[in-house]
């Protein structure tokens, strides 16, 4: 059984999908954060840099933006209308394209001073700004709408040649001229209905993102994606998921009305949970997180995969530990690369590792093993996971290099914080994470107490700090909901993750 698990919170929703009780995928949203990927800007050139074929846009962030030239849309690029007859995507026509594109002088297509609308592909990372491009995407449940690029591209785990025809010209009878779009895996199958309606959905979208872009000023965010629960429905909801739970009323009421327009056969399966215990105590999610932070992960035949994140590229190292099988080595280490290969695969998805990565499996002596093991590792990604990804041939030291397509910050990155204690070497509990724990654990406690009573609330001073910055309408929701008044007390002696409620 498949869920979608939705916990809500002022200051936090957490969204989790588990098989069989077993987390697979963990999507977190702040309130107090602003997501800028898939986000749609009136951008203002900073600076055009030919040397590097790269601009610098201004889109009213901290860090300006800067833009490639590979990430320009083919028209903009070539000082052509934008009149290309629809084709179908294919690995030829793409890197000519691109070639094109790239032998162009950026200097020559953007001007220091000009405006121009842009997309956010990936999120600032670190030091730098938000990466963008004007080879604009619109996700929904069937296609990704390209609204610029006027060519049809059809996901490649849809492997039916008959069944990819019939989605294409389906989307050649309904797309306007000049707009393409991706079939997505999930359209496989989908009535013609289906498709015109989600397909609709997006087109309308397009059109309110030019008229905001008509009607505003540079830097300004003219278009941002749905909050992470619709997100997540929007991507994932299939014939699969079971439920969806979450455990707030008005985020019952947003999918609703979300599932009405894209998807009303599916509403029957949003559920709001109403348990004296917390939505993720009760599937042990918190216990599964906890797990995912940690660089070993056990194999159940007593092997263990260790996983180690760097700026670069994250390695993974496959070891046999207590297994020792009941055949000969060869059928041993066999059997532990193939367990490991697909425990690699869900811990690529639920720590939402991205980039380069380089897998260390046990050194195999048979080819023909070897060749077994990546044929077997690409099937299981093919299957499980829904991000792209390349997988190159085992070496004959038992090394697999990958990539896997980024999208959003890591697990890891989004619950620690270096530790400076050791100088970067270790990590620690983010504040915000420890914080936002602590809030959860208040809510908890209140649910078991007279309603009306008055609190001292003390808490480490990093956690006062946080508390009294960022998240003070979170407390305000808090007193509001148990008719209470919670008076913040920092104390230095208390850990960061300990707290005390004292009654007054």
């Amino acid at each position: 059984m498949k869920k979608i698990l939705i916990n809500y919170n002022p200051w936090e929703t957490r969204v989790a999908i588990i098989r069989s009780n077993k987390l697979e995928n963990l999507f977190l949203g702040q309130a107090t954060d602003t997501e800028l990927e898939r986000s749609f800007f009136k951008g203002k050139v900073l600076k055009v840099l030919p040397g590097i074929q790269t601009a610098f846009v201004d889109i009213g962030q901290h860090k300006a933006g800067f833009l490639h030239i590979s990430e320009i849309d083919h028209d903009l690029a070539m000082g052509t209308d934008g009149t290309e007859v629809l084709s179908e995507f294919d690995e030829d026509s793409q890197i000519k394209s691109k070639s094109l594109v790239e032998k162009a002088n950026i200097a020559k297509i953007l001007h220091e001073g000009e405006e121009l609308l842009v997309q956010v592909s990936k999120e600032p990372v670190d030091e730098k700004g938000a990466k963008l491009k004007t080879c604009f995407t619109l996700p929904g449940r069937f296609v990704v709408l390209t609204p610029n690029v006027p060519r049809i591209g059809v996901s490649k785990k849809i492997e039916d040649k008959s069944e990819r025809v019939r989605l294409k010209d389906i989307l050649l009878r309904h797309l306007p001229q000049g707009m393409g779009a991706v079939i997505r895996t999930n359209a496989e199958h989908k009535t013609e209905e289906e498709m015109q309606k989600d397909l609709s959905f997006l087109i309308s979208d397009w059109h309110e993102i030019l008229n905001n872009y008509a009607k505003s000023s540079a830097k300004t965010k003219l278009y941002e994606d749905v909050d992470i629960s619709l997100q997540v429905v929007r991507d994932h909801l299939d014939s699969e998921i079971d439920e969806i739970i979450t455990d707030s009323p008005s985020n019952q009421k947003a999918i609703y009305s979300y599932l009405s327009k894209v998807a009303p056969e599916f509403k029957y399966k949003v559920k709001l949970f109403s348990e004296n215990t917390g939505l993720f105590e009760r599937y042990e999610i918190d216990r599964q997180v906890t797990r995912a932070l940690e660089k070993k992960v056990m194999l159940k035949s007593g092997g263990s995969i260790i996983i180690e994140m760097t700026e670069a590229l994250t390695v993974i190292d496959v070891n046999t530990g207590k297994f020792i099988g009941k055949g000969n080595l060869e059928e041993t280490i066999l059997k532990t690369n193939m367990e490991a290969a697909l425990e690699i695969v869900l811990q690529l998805k639920l720590r939402n590792i991205g980039g380069l990565i380089v897998i260390d499996f046990i050194d195999m002596n048979n080819a023909k093993n070897r060749f077994k093991l990546v044929s077997y590792f690409e099937q299981t990604l093919k299957e499980l996971d829904k991000f792209q990804s390349v997988v190159l041939q085992v070496s004959e030291f038992g090394i697999v290099q990958m990539t896997r397509k980024r999208s959003g910050k890591p697990l890891m990155r989004l619950l620690t914080d270096l530790c400076h204690c050791c100088q970067g070497l270790g990590r620690i509990s983010a504040v915000r994470a420890e914080t936002y724990e602590i809030l959860r654990k208040v809510t908890l406690l209140l649910q078991q107490k007279p309603i009306g009573k008055n609190y001292f609330f003390e808490v480490n001073s990093a956690v006062f700090e946080f508390l009294s910055r960022s998240e003070f309408n979170s407390i305000l929701a808090i007193e509001q909901r148990f008719n209470s008044v919670l008076t913040l007390v920092s104390i230095d002696k208390i850990h960061r993750h300990d707290f005390r409620l004292k009654e007054k």
